[in-house]
C-alpha cells in the first residue's frame, strides 16, 4: 500500500536511526525516578484521582517502560500485568482486556473520553485499537467497582487511555516547539514500526500531529513453525489544535486511522480493511462555583472481513462489510459543597449506528452465497442515555467514601433482514422470516449504584471496601445476529473458538452485584514496601451465556444461542513491592509482584464461564543506575484444567517464561534491546482461544487445538527527541 509523505519520511528516519543504533528503548521507571524518556512520559494507574480509591488492587502511578515501543501495535498489550488484568489475544493490534473475568463489551472502555464501539461481529475493532502506544499520555484502569461517573451500560472495570496532552509555552516564552522519531523491531514477526510526533505552541494556542506505522509478518512459536494468519499493517494520523487561558482549555483532536489487514488465528476470517475518522472536541474549566467538562464526538469506521490469501488454504471469498458510527456527549460538573465534600453530577449521550451485509461472490442464484447480498444487521441503532450523581466524602482524617446513582436508558432497534436467497439448506428464508415477525425495538431502563469506603487504619495498613450494582444492555449481535444457519453463525464470533452464535431478541440486561474488600501494608512513608490483597464476588443476573441448539459439521463445535442465565464469579488480586537496595554506586535494586484467580460458574447448571484466568503470577526485579534502566521479568501460569466445552474452550498447560529488556539514554538519544520469552518456550495462552487458521488450512476432520504463543523475540529500536 502507499503510505501518506509524513509516514514515509518517518519511517526513513527511523531507518536510519535503526541501522546507526540497533537497540530499542526500555527503561523501567518508578514513580520516584524522573529521567526523561523519548516518548512522552506515560502515567498508569489502576484507580482514578479520588480521595477514596476503590477496590482496584492499586498501586502507586508510575510511568510505563519501554514496553510501551515493543508494542508498536497492540495497546492493549501495555495492561498485561496490572493486577486484575489478563488479555484475551486476537489479532496483533486487538486484544481484548479481561478485568476480573469480564471481557470485552462488559468492561468501559474509554478512548479520550470517548465510548468506542466495536463494529465487527467478530469485534476486530475493539476501541484499544484506535489509538497507537506512542500516542499515549495516560491509561488508568479500575479493575474493580467503577465509579458511577466514569460511565455507565458495563459491569466490569473501567479502562480510560488518553493521547498525550497539549504542549504549551511556558510563561514568558513566545513560542515552543517539540518533536520525536521513534522506531522498533521485533524478530519473532520482523515487525518494524515507526512513530513520531511535532508540536509548537504558544502560551495560549497548540498546534501538533502524531502519526505511527507499523507492519509485521506472520509470528512464530517456540516450537519454530510459523502462525497462520497473525500479520497485519497499521498506520494512524492524528492533529490536535488546543487553545487555554488561565481557568479553561478547549482541545479539538481529529484523526484518521487505516488497517489494511490483520490476521486471526483464532476466528474464521481476517481482517482485510480498516478505515476510520474521528473528531472531537473537549472542554474544562474551573469556576467559583466549582469545574466542568464537556465532550462531544463523532468516529466513522468502515470494516471489512475476507479470507488472507496463503494462510488458510482456500481459494474461495466471502467479503463481509460493516459500516458504523459512534457519536455523543458528556457534560460533567464536579460542585464542592464544603470543605470535606464534592459532589459530582453528569449527563450523557451515546448513539451507535450499524449496517452490516455480506455482499453476494456471485449474481447467479446457483450458490449458497448469492445472487442478493446478506444483510446481517441492516440499519441497527443502539441509543445509551445516561444520567448520574455521585458524592464523595472525607470524614476525618482516616475515613473516606464515594457513593453514587446512575440511571441509563438503552434502546437498541433494528430493520428487516434477508439471507444471500430463500435457500432452505441454509435456513435463510425460514430464520429472516421468523427474526422480520418479531418486533425488534427494545428498551432497557437500567440503574447502577456504587458504594465505597476506604479507612487508615494505621501508617502502615489501609482497609477499603466496596459494593455495587452495575448493568449492561446487550449489544446488537447479542440481540439480532438471526441466522442459524452454520455458514453465518460461524461469523458470529468474538470469542476467538471457533463456535457458531446465534443472536437472541428477547435478551434482559445483565445486572452485577459485586462485593470486594481489599486490605494493604506498606511502609509508613509508603515508599519501601507495600502489599495489598484484593478479593471479590459478583453475582450476575441474566447474565448473557449460551445455550446449545446442536452439533454442526465441525467435530466438537456447537451451534449456540445467547441466553440470560444466573451466573457468579470470584476470585482475588494480589500485587506488593519492595525496595531491595539503593546505592550511588551500584544503583537501585526493586523488586515488584502481581498475582490473580478467577472463577466463574452458571448457577442453574453449574457451566463454567468462558475465559476465566487460572493462577497467575508476574515477578520482576527492576534495575536502575544513572541512564541505566533494565529489567527481567517472570511470568507464570498455572494449567488450565476446567473449561467451557460447550464454547470450544481448550485446557492448557502451565507455563513460566521470562522476559528481559534494557536501555539507555543520551543526552536526546535512548536506546534499548529486550528479549521476549527468552527460552524459546513452547506455551499456550489460556486466553489464546482456537486454531482456527490451522484447522482450515490443514483441511483436517479434527477438532481444533490451541493457538500457540510467540516464541522468543529480540527487540530494538531507539527514540530522538528534538
Amino acid at each position: 500500500m502507499t503510505l501518506q509523505p509524513l509516514s514515509i519520511q518517518l519511517w526513513r528516519a527511523g531507518t536510519v536511526l535503526a541501522m546507526a543504533m540497533p537497540i530499542s528503548i526500555s527503561a523501567v521507571m518508578a514513580e520516584e525516578l524522573a529521567i526523561p524518556t523519548a516518548l512522552p512520559p506515560v502515567a498508569v494507574d489502576v484507580s482514578p484521582d479520588l480521595t477514596c480509591p476503590l477496590d482496584s488492587g492499586s498501586i502507586e502511578r508510575r510511568q510505563i517502560d519501554a514496553k510501551s515501543i515493543f508494542e508498536t501495535g497492540n495497546t492493549a498489550g501495555l495492561l498485561s500485568g496490572l493486577p486484575g488484568v489478563g488479555l484475551a489475544t486476537g489479532g496483533g493490534i486487538s486484544s481484548l482486556p479481561i478485568v476480573h473475568g469480564l471481557s470485552d463489551d462488559r468492561n468501559k472502555t474509554l478512548v479520550d473520553g470517548v465510548p468506542l464501539t466495536s463494529a465487527c461481529p467478530n469485534h476486530m475493532n475493539p476501541a484499544l485499537s484506535y489509538i497507537a502506544p506512542g500516542s499515549l499520555g495516560h491509561v488508568a484502569v479500575v479493575a474493580g467497582i467503577s465509579p458511577v461517573s466514569l460511565g455507565g451500560d458495563s459491569i466490569g472495570g473501567t479502562i480510560t487511555v488518553d493521547p498525550t496532552p497539549p504542549l504549551f509555552a511556558n510563561p514568558g516564552e513566545v513560542v515552543t516547539a517539540h518533536g520525536a522519531v521513534t522506531t522498533s523491531f521485533r524478530s519473532i514477526n520482523r515487525q518494524i514500526g515507526t512513530s513520531g510526533e511535532v508540536a509548537a505552541a504558544s502560551e495560549n494556542v497548540s498546534v501538533g500531529y502524531s502519526g505511527s506505522w507499523t507492519r509485521a509478518r506472520d509470528s512464530h512459536d517456540g516450537d519454530g513453525d510459523r502462525i497462520l494468519a497473525s500479520k497485519f499493517e497499521n498506520q494512524s494520523h492524528n492533529a490536535v489544535l488546543a487553545a487555554r487561558t488561565d481557568d479553561a482549555d478547549l482541545v479539538v483532536r481529529a484523526g484518521h486511522q487505516l488497517t489494511p489487514y490483520e490476521g486471526f488465528p483464532n476466528a474464521r476470517m481476517d481482517l482485510t480493511g480498516n478505515t476510520s475518522n474521528y473528531l472531537n472536541a473537549g472542554y474544562s474549566g474551573n469556576y467559583e462555583w466549582g469545574r466542568i467538562e464537556g465532550k462531544v464526538y463523532w468516529q466513522n469506521a468502515k470494516h471489512e472481513m475476507d479470507f488472507l490469501a496463503g494462510e488458510r488454504n482456500t481459494t474461495g471469498h466471502m467479503p463481509m462489510d460493516t459500516n458504523a458510527t459512534d457519536a455523543g456527549y458528556s457534560l460533567k460538573a464536579e460542585l464542592p459543597i464544603g470543605r470535606d465534600d464534592i459532589l459530582r453530577i453528569g449527563n450523557e449521550y451515546h448513539l451507535y449506528r450499524l449496517n452490516d451485509w455480506w455482499p453476494p461472490i456471485s449474481r447467479v442464484a446457483n450458490g449458497m452465497m448469492s445472487p442478493n447480498a446478506f444483510l446481517n444487521v441492516d440499519q441497527g441503532r443502539r441509543d445509551q442515555a445516561g444520567t448520574f450523581v455521585e458524592w464523595e466524602r472525607k470524614w476525618d482524617t482516616r475515613w473516606s467514601s464515594l457513593v453514587g446513582l446512575r440511571n441509563d436508558t438503552v434502546t437498541t432497534d433494528t430493520g428487516n433482514v434477508a439471507g444471500y436467497s430463500n435457500n432452505m439448506m441454509a435456513n435463510y428464508g425460514m430464520d429472516a422470516a421468523a427474526f422480520n415477525a418479531q418486533k425488534h425495538q427494545k428498551t432497557d431502563v437500567n440503574f447502577d449504584a456504587t458504594a465505597t469506603t476506604r479507612f487508615d487504619a494505621s501508617p502502615t495498613n489501609t482497609e477499603e471496601f466496596g459494593v455495587a450494582r452495575k448493568t449492561r444492555s446487550p449489544n446488537l449481535y447479542e440481540r439480532y445476529a438471526w441466522s442459524t444457519g452454520g455458514m453465518a453463525a460461524s461469523m458470529i464470533n468474538w470469542f476467538g473458538n471457533g463456535a457458531e452464535y446465534v443472536g437472541n431478541i428477547n435478551l434482559k440486561p445483565e445486572v452485577a452485584n459485586t462485593v470486594s474488600i481489599s486490605t494493604g501494608w506498606h511502609d509508613a512513608a509508603r515508599r519501601t514496601w507495600d502489599i495489598k490483597i484484593t478479593p471479590y464476588y459478583t453475582y450476575v443476573q441474566d447474565y448473557i451465556g449460551v445455550d446449545n441448539l446442536g452439533k454442526t459439521s465441525t467435530p466438537g463445535i456447537n451451534l449456540l444461542r445467547f441466553a440470560n442465565h444466573d451466573s457468579q464469579l470470584f476470585g482475588f488480586d494480589l500485587s506488593g513491592s519492595k525496595s531491595l537496595a539503593k546505592d550511588d554506586a551500584w544503583g537501585d535494586l526493586d523488586l515488584t509482584a502481581t498475582a490473580g484467580w478467577a472463577k466463574g460458574m452458571q448457577i442453574d447448571n453449574g457451566n463454567r464461564l468462558y475465559r476465566m484466568q487460572p493462577i497467575n503470577a508476574q515477578v520482576s526485579l527492576e534495575h536502575r543506575l544513572g541512564s541505566w534502566n533494565s529489567a527481567i521479568e517472570l511470568k507464570l501460569v498455572n494449567d488450565k484444567s476446567v473449561t467451557n466445552p460447550l464454547q470450544n474452550e481448550h485446557t492448557t498447560p502451565g507455563f513460566a517464561i521470562v522476559n528481559w529488556r534494557t536501555s539507555y539514554q543520551w543526552q536526546n538519544l535512548t536506546v534499548a534491546l529486550g528479549i521476549d520469552n527468552l527460552f524459546d518456550k513452547q506455551y499456550y495462552d489460556p486466553n489464546g482461544g482456537a486454531y482456527v487458521s490451522y484447522w482450515r488450512a490443514t483441511n483436517t476432520s479434527a477438532a481444533m487445538g490451541a493457538v500457540p504463543a510467540a516464541g522468543r523475540s529480540f527487540n530494538a529500536g531507539a527514540t530522538v527527541r528534538f
